[in-house]
């Protein structure tokens, strides 16, 4: 019944870019540094905690390529302080939380059925949770508007992130075995 954390899996979010100015915008690459995610074979469960004040830039991303040099350490940490407080409101929601209903086998992999709450709202989720290389990976699009999320906007929505963005948590099998 392994308990992880960010030492011993990964979560990364990917944002996109729309809109008459997306031209000047960036793509992101954003990981969520603190994290819990508790593991019971036994029960088929899956429990985990992410803190809405720990996601941190990696770097922008073009063409599906990580763009390191793009973002300055400034403009990551301002994109980092409205994430947190207009995006998540971290302050009055601290957690976003997702607890498993069914774990069943399927495949190679696991189907996974649960609750995820972001910001206070919950909705149903389910992601196949599949076999690649030395990893457990578990791919799933969020659309923002469904957990009361607006998507960031600037310049009158010139410029704008998509309502969707793609979270991708990984964890190592030797860790979970």
């Amino acid at each position: 019944m392994p308990k992880l954390d960010a030492s011993a899996a990964r979560c990364i979010v990917l944002t996109y870019k729309e809109g008459l100015l997306s031209a000047v915008a960036h793509d992101l690459k954003i990981e969520v540094t603190r994290f819990s995610l508790d593991i019971d074979d036994a029960l088929r469960s899956v429990a985990a905690t992410f803190e809405a004040s720990s996601l941190r830039v990696l770097c922008a991303v073009r063409d599906g390529i990580d763009a390191t040099s793009v973002l300055s350490d400034k403009d990551k940490r301002d994109i980092e302080g409205n994430i947190a407080k207009d995006v998540l409101d971290a302050r009055k929601h601290p957690n976003i939380r997702f607890n498993s209903i069914h774990v069943d086998r399927e495949g190679e992999g696991f189907r996974v059925k649960g609750r995820l709450e972001i910001k206070g709202k919950s909705r149903e989720l389910s992601c196949l949770v599949r076999s690649m290389g030395p990893d457990w990976v578990c791919e799933v699009t969020l659309h923002q508007p469904d957990f009361g999320i607006k998507p960031f906007s600037a310049m009158l929505g010139a410029m704008k992130i998509k309502p969707d963005v793609d979270v991708r948590l990984s964890v190592s099998k030797s860790r979970v075995s």
